[in-house]
């Protein structure tokens, strides 16, 4: 135990518990990680454990008089000290501690957050119950038990939402994030420039009061063919750096190499420059290991982050550069204590357009595709016309939208409140003008975007929202009022996307399931009436699966005959294509040379600085890809509402609420069975939103795999009609597969969607069956008692239930019928 311990115990009159939460080892990061039971186990009596959590909660943050009400109101059994003694019945005491149950939140009250926390204490109570409820099941000897034990432990979930932030350096991205996280000197801004290679994470800590930085390093491998790269290019255009683009290349080397080496690296091979020497400040490179930097404020974590994030390497004043190491590392996650608006969400600082190296470019990738929504910042004096801001979302707009799973687009329009010959108005004026020119700034850029046709092949209009935000008068308060920045249209943005709703109802309805099933095996005597809802459930589940399988049939054959008009676009617009890459207008003599050589010895893919990336495989699987994006979109929309496949999955329903009524003494299996089949249909529609990416993205990959050898062959041209050759021998290798590659692309991408069909049907078949056999034709009388469990739960579960016919359903459970109570 430390000092922090013991001091919170005495300062809330409760030191009589010191010496008990002494024995238990809790110090000041265990002590934030208590959970309800863990609180039970060290207080046991229930007046002293009720000033704990209220003190505890006050201490969290969690607590706020508007709400007050609906904290102290649920629930919460939690199991008790004598259980075996008791026959594993807990005393229920469903009025908590004020004596009555909540009324359950508005639509209102969980955007705003009021009704959240209520939901993390019955998530909290439940996850209690069935940890207990495990502890005390018999031994795993038999299928039943197992699949009860299973049952339970799949059925913690993490939600984590990702909100990947675009922006060119200066756009004001950091002072944002800082804003709406409301951590003003958590990620630095101002003169540094931020490294363009570096994904930055942020999320809250749960687990510590601590604010904690998570770095992660390319490997000792990838980093030295990352030297090998760099050393070969400034070793071939040492006297040749003739144009604009050689030369900033050339710039951008020479800073990676010095900030991490300081001059030492000329004339030095990569063997070299591997020496354990350079890296005795940061061992975990070495050892493949992240490190961790942990702090008590996000200043102080800031300052000790910058040499991993940042690229001005030198000290303020100009002087001797210092060893910085962002050149090493592929991400930073930064963790903040205690903030809500974090808890189950991610936002994502990305670099522009991937980066050179290979791992951060395939994580880059990774991170983009599942990003559910993205901000693309600028500032607003320059957003409609700033060409490099325009292009990051179009080059990206494949991997988010049909690629990814993004839902929404905004368009971040920073530094709203500058406005020039502010001498010349009043206060009242100059407010006047902001919002004239944000309204403008709005317009513009709505425009803008509808001239979008191959991003809109992805998003539609409804899928784009722009915000002018201003994050120094959010923190100032100078001219604009904090609702004027529009920061807290973002914060209530995070917010929605942070309300645990869903995870708690699917949690605690899949509890309900489990702990009726139990009820149902132990007190069932209706052996013989088993054999017609089983007969009925069949019959139901072989109409479904058709309902299913017939959907997603008639998408196969839409996509075929796509592909097969994309095919023969490929196949015509062959030597169009290879111009357009081969001889780009524009680019002559070494320019061409250079940038050619680049691509074949990158696999077809070259990310020049400050320039629009090149990628040779997507541009010759466009005329494939532009086959199926329309279609693509309406068979695999990324709004969660709608559903792949004509949203055929979400209607998958075995009637078990008629069944209910028709099959009485079976109610509580059957209301196990309900849930079983809302569950696999959760997974099921996850499972599609991953799979359908890789289905996308197979046309590029298969071209991509046929060009592999083309590559190699052109990269090993040196010395003179080099240039020549490398064109020549693309030109031979594409014409001599360009009727069966195309074909093959189309054949992949057709199987891929033909295996997602057979999964589907398989899982839903398969699950529903093992479902129905364990719960309606197994009876165990061995199970222990757990009908005040299942009274409990199913309390909470009516609880959400009524609050979730104020929202969109997650999981429509209908009218059902009532469980019989214990």
């Amino acid at each position: 135990m430390d000092d922090f311990v013991r001091n919170k115990l005495t300062e809330w009159g409760l030191s009589e518990y010191i010496q008990k939460f002494k024995d238990e080892g809790i110090d000041e990061e265990s002590f934030y990680c208590l959970d309800f039971q863990d609180i039970a186990n060290l207080i046991p009596k229930v007046g002293r454990r009720a000033i704990f959590k209220k003190r505890f909660r006050l201490l969290k943050g969690e607590e706020n008089t508007s709400y007050q009400e609906s904290v102290d109101s649920p629930p919460q059994v939690l199991p008790s000290t004598s259980v075996t003694k008791d026959k594993g019945k807990r005393k229920l005491d469903l009025q908590c501690e004020s004596g009555k149950w909540p009324s359950p939140p508005s639509k209102r009250q969980h955007a705003s957050g009021l009704g959240s926390f209520t939901e993390e204490i019955i998530l909290s109570d439940v996850k209690s119950i069935m940890r207990f409820v495990q502890q005390r099941l018999p031994n795993q000897d038999s299928n039943f038990n197992r699949f009860l034990w299973n049952k339970i432990s799949n059925l913690e979930t993490d939600k984590r939402v990702l909100v990947g932030v675009f922006g060119k350096t200066g756009a004001g991205k950091s002072s944002l994030i800082n804003a709406v996280i409301g951590e003003k000197n958590l990620l630095p801004s101002g003169s540094i420039s931020a490294c363009t290679s570096v994904m930055i994470k942020v999320e809250a800590n749960m687990k510590s009061p601590k604010y904690e930085a998570d770095i992660e390093f390319i490997t000792k491998e990838e980093w030295k063919d990352e030297l090998w790269s760099l050393l070969n290019f400034v070793g071939d255009n040492a006297d040749q750096r003739n144009d604009q683009e050689e030369e900033e290349d050339y710039r951008d080397i020479d800073e990676k190499l010095s900030v991490v080496y300081g001059e030492e690296w000329r004339n030095k091979s990569p063997e070299d420059l591997m020496d354990n020497k350079y890296f005795k400040e940061i061992p975990e490179f070495l050892q493949s290991k992240r490190k961790i930097l942990t702090c008590e404020s996000a200043k102080e974590l800031s300052a000790k982050c910058v040499k991993y994030t940042k690229n001005d390497s030198k000290d303020g004043d100009g002087k001797d550069r210092k060893r910085w190491y962002w050149p090493l590392v592929k991400c930073v996650t930064v963790r903040v204590p205690k903030n809500r608006l974090l808890q189950h969400v991610t936002i994502v600082d990305l670099p522009g357009t991937g980066d050179r190296n290979k791992s951060r470019d395939e994580m880059w990738k990774s991170v983009v595709g599942s990003c559910s929504t993205v901000w693309i910042v600028t500032e607003l004096n320059r957003a409609a016309a700033e060409k490099e801001t325009w292009e990051i979302l179009k080059s990206a707009s494949s991997i988010m939208g049909n690629g990814g799973e993004c839902q929404q687009i905004h368009f971040i329009c920073t530094k709203s409140d500058y406005v020039e010959d502010l001498d010349d108005h009043s206060a009242a004026g100059v407010r006047a003008l902001i919002f004239k020119k944000n309204m403008r700034a709005k317009e513009e850029v709505n425009k803008e975007f509808k001239k979008l046709n191959k991003v809109k092949k992805h998003f539609s209009d409804e899928c784009f929202k722009v915000f002018t935000v201003s994050s120094r008068e959010f923190f100032k308060k100078k001219r604009l009022e904090p609702d004027e920045t529009e920061i807290p249209k973002l914060q209530e943005f995070l917010q929605d996307l942070n309300d645990c709703h869903s995870e708690t109802l699917n949690y605690v309805a899949g509890a309900y399931g489990i702990l009726s099933l139990i009820e149902g095996a132990r007190s069932r005597n209706v052996a013989g009436n088993t054999a017609g809802v089983c007969k009925d459930l069949e019959e139901k589940l072989s109409h479904e699966l058709e309902k299913v399988k017939r959907p997603m049939e008639e998408a196969y054959m839409t996509f075929d005959k796509c592909l097969s008009e994309g095919v023969e676009n490929s196949e015509s617009s062959c030597d169009k294509v290879l111009k357009s890459i081969l001889q780009p207008r524009g680019v002559k003599g070494s320019a061409a040379h250079k940038t050619l050589k680049c691509v074949v010895e990158n696999g077809g893919i070259h990310k020049p600085k400050n320039k629009k990336p090149i990628n040779f495989n997507v541009k010759l699987a466009a005329c494939l890809t532009d086959s199926i994006d329309e279609e693509f979109k309406k068979t695999f929309p990324n709004e969660r509402k709608c559903g792949a496949f004509n949203g055929v999955i979400n209607t998958f329903s075995l009637d078990m609420e008629g069944l209910i009524q028709k099959y009485k003494d079976v109610e509580l299996q059957l209301i196990f069975l309900k849930t079983e089949e809302e569950k696999i249909k959760t997974v099921l529609n996850k499972t599609i939103r991953e799979y359908k990416k890789t289905i996308y993205k197979s046309l590029t990959t298969t071209i991509e795999e046929n060009m592999q050898d083309c590559y190699q062959q052109a990269a090993g041209f040196r010395g003179k009609d080099s240039l020549k050759n490398m064109r020549d021998t693309i030109k031979q290798h594409v014409y001599s597969l360009k009727n069966t590659m195309f074909e093959q692309a189309k054949d992949v991408m057709l199987g891929q969607l033909r295996d997602l069909k057979v999964f589907i049907l398989k899982e839903l078949k398969e699950t529903m069956q093992k479902s129905i056999e364990l719960s309606l034709k197994t009876d165990d009388y061995s199970l222990p008692d757990f009908a005040v469990e299942l009274a409990e739960v199913k309390k909470h579960f009516n609880y959400l239930k009524e609050s979730q016919e104020e929202e969109t359903p997650q999981i429509c459970f209908a009218q059902w019928g009532e469980a019989a109570d214990a």
